[in-house]
């Protein structure tokens, strides 16, 4: 006998328009038949379209079925097959909630459905919304606890606004769907997670919550939704260090492909249907969300380690194993897409910022995953092409640095400027993994809401950034680089150790997460002590769009 099909996860909302939404879901098994029932008694349905994701596998290093340890099951990449459906429901008026289900059918004829759930039209403008502002979940411990607790404390989102890092390997397929942590990227968001906690021993079980079923998400590209040089590792994990800079890998790999051998975000843009513009397709776009026109920019770079010890590719210098090798280089901090003044982005950029769109909407916020302000320590250096340094002995190559000029940074210098100019309200991004915001002398507010799993600390107080001495660029150790102070929060910020209100959460015990409310044009965060899993869910900051 075999056993019932199953989902591989729920339906999720994508891509809402005046009369239109898409529902998406995935399974492991290609099917015969997948369709949305829709409208009053479920009577209509919309016929899915079926793709195979082309990248998605597992290796020694997942945490998926039978493999709890390393290499228990798969010693190296192995492919891992799943179908995703993508149905259209139509004839939707603004407004109006409709309750749909999806159901797929196996080839051998058995059929599995999901629960029921409600989708709408896009909002007009003048409706007032909540969404979620969240990024950086990437299994994270406490992901599921934070995701729980939105639901809980505000009840059903309308939206969510993804600033990247959704999951850590992008090619990874349980990482999305299954991952034995039980806190893999669609459960938690789902209300399907089972991440266990654990403090002084009693255990506590959370479940996510159930959001993108109802609510469309909007995501961005993170440096973690980007994979490098295709199938030349040994594990996914080296695969996704392995990306280098599109022009060193045509001079390289000449008549080879360029998006094997260089860097890729097919699994993302295969996973998730987005708004598209001409010059960059779901990798960066806008949308109009009730009173919101929201922004996505493609603006993230290769992580890499600041270590010195010669080890490592790293920010500022190549392992020394690698010296004379230059196809094992890092590249430094590699800028997946240019966005500086002058690049197809940066004008696509200025000319969506003089569309009647922009001009008109209520709200004007801007999403990317890097950020322009924050304590974290992955502002630094700056966001710019790393410029190489190559130190030789005679023929022998001695070391490799890279430097990153501060003046050229260009999300400060280029970006930001045309943001002020456009009065752009909100700037919202990640990747550090705390909570922080800013205020620009003009009004323009920075939020920085990527304390949802875990943290690696702020660079304030004694707390310093590992920064090169004696390069040439002053590389700041605390604080924000680029010159503004965070705000201390307006309700009930946390204590430091000397008693004093901190202006940041950086905890891996408390989880935030951030809600605004389209009505009142405030953005509320909230956190909660993992610690206390009876505890309230406490408001400790508050700040009203201009």
């Amino acid at each position: 006998m075999t056993s019932a099909p199953q989902l591989l996860t729920d339906p999720f909302l994508q891509l809402p328009t005046e009369t239109s939404v898409q529902v998406v879901w995935f399974t492991e098994f290609a099917g015969v038949n997948h369709t949305v029932t829709y409208g009053e008694n479920l009577k209509q349905t919309a016929k899915a379209n079926t793709t195979k994701l082309t990248r998605t596998r597992e290796d020694q290093y997942s945490r998926v079925a039978n493999q709890i340890k390393d290499g228990q099951v798969y010693q190296k990449p192995v492919w891992r097959d799943i179908w995703r459906h993508e149905a259209e429901v139509t004839g939707l008026t603004s407004g109006l909630w409709v309750n749909y289900r999806i159901t797929s059918v196996r080839e051998d004829g058995e059929t599995v459905s999901s629960d029921v759930f409600s989708l709408a039209a896009t909002p007009k403008p003048d409706t007032p919304l909540k969404i979620l502002l969240t990024s950086d979940h990437q299994l994270k411990p406490m992901t599921s606890a934070n995701l729980q607790k939105v639901v809980e404390t505000v009840g059903r989102v309308d939206g969510v606004w993804f600033a990247g890092d959704l999951v850590n390997v992008s090619d990874r397929a349980s990482e999305w769907f299954d991952d034995n942590s039980g806190g893999a990227l669609f459960p938690g968001l789902q209300g399907r997670a089972k991440y266990e906690m654990t403090h002084y021993d009693v255990k506590t079980t959370y479940t996510g919550g159930q959001i993108i079923q109802h609510a469309p998400m909007f995501t961005c590209i993170g440096n973690h939704e980007v994979m490098g040089r295709f199938a030349r590792m040994e594990s996914l994990n080296d695969e996704f260090d392995d990306t280098i800079p599109r022009a060193v890998a045509q001079k390289i790999y000449r008549d080879k492909s360029l998006i094997d051998n260089s860097f890729n975000t097919n699994t993302y843009e295969e996973i998730f249907s987005l708004p598209k513009s001409k010059e960059g397709g779901k990798r960066y776009y806008a949308v109009s969300f009730g009173d919101v026109r929201l922004v996505v920019l493609y603006a993230t770079n290769m992580w890499r380690t600041p270590s010195l010890n010669g080890k490592h590719r790293g920010r500022y210098q190549e392992a020394e194993k690698d010296l004379n090798n230059p196809e094992n280089w890092g590249y430094g901090q590699v800028i997946y897409e240019p966005i500086a003044k002058g690049s197809k982005q940066y004008n696509w950029l200025e000319a969506e910022l003089n569309s009647p769109e922009f001009k008109q909407a209520k709200y004007k916020v801007v999403m990317f995953h890097h950020p322009p302000h924050t304590l974290g320590d992955n502002i630094v250096p700056a966001y710019t092409e790393p410029v190489q340094i190559i130190e030789r002995d005679d023929n022998n190559i001695k070391a490799v640095r890279y430097e990153y000029p501060k003046d050229a940074d260009y999300i400060i210098r280029d970006v930001v400027p045309l943001l002020e100019t456009a009065d752009v309200q909100l700037v919202f991004y990640g990747h550090s993994h705390l909570w922080n915001r800013f205020v620009s002398p003009s009004g323009m507010h920075f939020l920085e809401t990527s304390n949802v799993g875990n943290t690696y600390g702020a660079a304030w107080g004694d707390r310093k950034r590992e920064v090169p001495i004696g390069y040439q660029e002053d590389y700041v150790k605390v604080g924000d680089p680029n010159g503004l102070e965070p705000i201390v929060p307006t309700i009930s910020p946390l204590l430091g150790e000397d008693g004093k209100p901190m202006p940041y959460i950086a905890s891996n015990d408390i989880t935030v997460f951030s809600i605004f409310d389209t009505g009142t044009g405030t953005i509320s965060s909230y956190r909660f002590d993992t610690r206390k899993p009876d505890s309230e869910v406490l408001k400790f900051d508050e700040f009203k769009l201009k």
